[in-house]
């Protein structure tokens, strides 16, 4: 294809940089349509015709809540909420992608308008451009497992009288390493053509599952309308079906394209998009993607000063996880691995065992010794080699914390495997940031009887990670190793060769506020 991407290092992190989709369009794919998520959007936004600029942000639909929100109000000229964004500052030089601009955290550049959007104005001549780049401070948003996240935005693209070499965008990006902790990019226009293209990043680069640096990409469509009005862009993750899960596009509630995990396989779809990513907006000049798509060099000399990225708002909703899978690799507690997949985990008693790979867990409550086998368990990670650990059985309370009566909100951080019962009878899932203890959560594990959730830390155990340096020092091992860097089950990982950093600057903050530590295995 026309892209190709390389990886790099910022001036003054390792964080992986913009990407794009390429200006061919892609061979005609089927799209699945989900008749059962569709209706969801087209709820919030109606019709496919230009949308008028409002005052909030949508709330959430039935079934689903609202996990991040701005409606960009605020006086002409004042720089969007600190608490929602950070600046993305520096020469596009430094981005991987070929663009020319200079990203500032002026306002003549990103600015409230004083009517409740967001401006993005790129300003210059030649080959000398400043525009905007804004990202949510950290990964906020993400699916839970047995749940779905949408992501959506109110957006006018760019009307410039002169476009070549614009390229804006809205867009998600995983922590830690580029393209193996995922991207994805729900709005992308080039050169002014009034286009919408919705694509993923993921496996290696170059080439890989998931096609980089060219990624797996709807290809440049149609958006008629898109520079003269609003028009809401959104991507729907759907983990309901953790062995089979989605992405798919929406342009003003209608679904145009959908990639699967089984287009990548599952082992390179959770390490991209099974845990939080940030949101970004952004307008670059220039770069691989619009000089595909015009076969010539952009910006030019005939380009326009002053086109402008306008939106409205953005905003992500999510449902309830349900008990299967886990939305990220979780290092734990007290799990002690008791047999390979297709052995027997021969218990003390009665425990809880987890029995999966790669932070997907299904479990039951074995007495003696269970087999260890998809027979038993289901195939919470298909095509992946599993493994089963064992745990005390709740409700021991040197091991599992009592969280919530039943119909109550068990809250805490990270990822944590939740049990949900009383007397013996106990349904379980691995999940993250707090759950509603309820039978429509977990399935009803007692009928008639007053349950409560009980939380401990997720398998596998430390036994699987070497703990390698604390916050701000230096992991050192040699060959290559996945790292996980984090605390409290909250963790972003990478590969890396010869040791790395154990940094917020490489990995992201996955545990704001709290002391964290890097872990090899």
């Amino acid at each position: 294809m026309f892209r190709s991407r390389t990886m790099f290092r910022s001036r003054t992190t390792f964080r992986p940089r913009k990407t794009g989709t390429t200006g061919r369009s892609l061979p005609v794919r089927q799209v699945i349509w989900l008749a059962a998520l569709t209706p969801v959007v087209a709820l919030l936004y109606g019709a496919t015709t230009a949308q008028p600029a409002t005052a909030a942000a949508p709330g959430a639909p039935s079934g689903w809540s609202t996990v991040f929100s701005d409606d960009f109000d605020g006086a002409a000229g004042a720089a969007p909420s600190a608490a929602n964004w950070k600046f993305d500052t520096g020469p596009g030089s430094s981005f991987g992608t070929g663009e020319i601009e200079t990203m500032t955290d002026s306002t003549a550049n990103t600015h409230l308008d004083g009517n409740g959007n967001l401006d993005i104005t790129a300003l210059g001549s030649g080959t000398s451009w400043t525009s905007g780049r804004i990202q949510t401070p950290t990964a906020n948003v993400g699916a839970p497992a047995g749940g779905r996240l949408e992501v959506t935005a109110s957006i006018q693209q760019p009307s410039p009288a002169s476009g070549l070499g614009y390229w804006p965008a809205f867009w998600m990006l995983g922590p830690g390493q580029w393209p193996e902790n995922g991207e994805i990019d729900i709005m992308e226009d080039v050169n002014a053509l009034s286009d919408v293209a919705g694509t993923i990043h993921c496996g290696t680069s170059p080439g890989g599952p998931c096609n980089e640096g060219t990624g797996i990409s709807s290809g440049l469509r149609a958006c008629p309308g898109c520079q003269s009005g609003f028009h809401t862009y959104s991507m729907i993750l759907d983990r309901t079906d953790t062995s089979a899960e989605t992405i798919t596009f929406y342009l003003d509630g209608s679904a145009y394209y959908t990639v699967t995990e089984a287009q990548v396989g599952t082992a390179t779809w959770q390490a991209a998009f099974d845990h939080n990513q940030s949101i970004i907006l952004d307008l670059a000049m220039g770069g691989a993607f619009p000089n595909a798509a015009c076969g010539c060099t952009s910006p030019s000399a005939a380009t326009s000063s002053g086109g402008t990225l306008s939106v409205d708002y953005v905003a992500a909703y999510t449902t309830t996880g349900s008990a299967v899978g886990s939305t990220t690799q979780a290092l734990p507690g007290t799990w002690t691995p008791c047999a390979s997949e297709n052995g027997t985990c021969a218990l003390n008693g009665t425990s809880a065992v987890a029995f999966g790979a790669n932070g997907r867990f299904d479990y039951t409550t074995a007495t003696g010794s269970t087999p260890c086998t998809t027979a038993v368990f289901g195939d919470p990670a298909t095509g992946v080699v599993k493994s089963c650990y064992a745990e005390t059985a709740p409700p021991a309370t040197n091991i599992w914390a009592p969280c919530a009566s039943e119909n109550a909100t068990c809250s805490f951080s990270g990822v944590m495997t939740v049990a949900y019962g009383t007397a013996g009878a106990y349904r379980y899932a691995t999940l993250p940031a707090g759950t509603s203890c309820t039978n429509a959560v977990f399935g009803d594990p007692i009928p008639g009887t007053a349950k409560s959730c009980y939380l401990v830390g997720a398998p596998p155990s430390f036994t699987t990670w070497t703990n390698c340096a604390a916050e701000n020092a230096t992991c050192s091992f040699s060959g290559t190793h996945e790292v996980a860097y984090g605390a409290n089950g909250q963790y972003f990982y990478g590969s890396f060769s010869g040791g790395t950093p154990c940094t917020n600057g490489v990995f992201g903050d996955p545990a704001s506020g709290t002391p964290k530590n890097c872990y090899y295995q």
